[in-house]
């Protein structure tokens, strides 16, 4: 399946489109919460949550201090923008 231009914002995204884009992001979906996704890299790891208007990224323990630390960022932002946000970590 082709997804929209990178340049796209993410509301133009069909939901099967952003599912698409996640799993390819290496994203896994929670099977018991399905607007829940998780993704680890080598030096952190993150749950992606798909909210009403937004993007909710929580890196794990990814704080000074150990603790969560929690991004928020609008369906309205391009893909390419949101891919270079989330996924280059913390």
């Amino acid at each position: 399946m082709a997804l929209p231009t990178a340049s796209t914002p993410l509301y133009n995204h069909t939901l099967p489109d952003i599912e698409d884009w996640l799993r390819r992001q290496g994203c896994e979906q929670n099977s018991d919460v399905p607007h829940r996704w998780h993704v680890q890299r080598p030096l952190w790891e993150a749950d992606v949550i798909l909210d009403i208007d937004a993007l909710v990224v929580r890196y794990v323990n990814a704080g000074a201090d150990g603790k969560d630390v929690q991004r928020i960022f609008k369906y309205s932002l391009s893909r390419k923008d949101l891919e270079e946000a989330i996924f280059s970590g913390p």
